[in-house]
């Protein structure tokens, strides 16, 4: 049976991170909110966590499931080597609405799907996620949806869809926005805009001036 915890209130925030946590241990997959919409995520490194991610969603390996890690440093320990612009972008939009797409380390033992060794990678700007993510480490999330269903703005918009799948709900208020995450593919010399969403090129390009524009 699922468990949801009300974040709002201290006493149950405390015992949800660490039911969510505990959960995460077990292979399970929990739901969290972060500032984009809610999430659904497992254990970035346990093979059948995320497959459970994928087959929860109805989505194909096709689509990686994006990762999420809770401060800067989290890039350090996924690439061998963080180039100049990944740097700066990370330290300009960090934590927020700018996911990245980079090469990652060749000895991370994961699979989030079809990925070709890169992996899309955000530290999110919400306190529970964060809160959950520094007892769990790097999370494999994805929207708390069905594929083709609306993004969850609410833990209970994810629960109507995704019901006893997920382990955990952890409620908190709803999202401010429904605008996904920018982003930005970082694994060429000269970075790339994938998607418009909420850090705009301009705001990009006054970090790294020669972002590359979708065409």
């Amino acid at each position: 049976m699922s468990r949801v915890f009300d974040c709002t209130l201290p006493d149950r925030r405390r015992r949800g991170i660490a039911a969510a946590a505990d959960a995460i241990a077990a292979g399970r997959l929990v739901v969290l909110p972060t500032d984009t919409v809610y999430g659904l995520g497992a254990d970035a490194f346990a093979p059948e966590a995320v497959q459970r991610v994928l087959q929860a969603k109805g989505r194909g390996r096709e689509m990686p499931v994006p990762v999420l890690v809770g401060s800067w440093a989290g890039i350090d320990g996924l690439m061998t080597v963080v180039p100049d612009p990944v740097r700066r972008l990370v330290r300009a939009f960090w934590p927020g609405g700018l996911t990245l797409v980079v090469e990652h380390a060749s000895t991370l033992a994961w699979d989030l799907g079809d990925a070709r060794g890169t992996v899309a990678v955000r530290m999110p700007l919400h306190p529970v996620a964060l809160e959950l993510l520094e007892r769990t480490g790097p999370l494999a999330v994805s929207s708390a949806n069905v594929s083709g269903q609306p993004p969850a703005t609410t833990a209970e918009q994810a629960q109507e869809q995704l019901g006893e799948a997920v382990a955990v709900y952890l409620a908190a208020a709803p999202t401010e926005s429904t605008v996904p995450s920018t982003i930005v593919d970082a694994t060429a010399t000269t970075p790339r805009l994938l998607r418009a969403g909420a850090v705009s090129l301009s705001a990009l390009r006054d970090v790294v001036p020669d972002i590359q524009e979708i065409a």
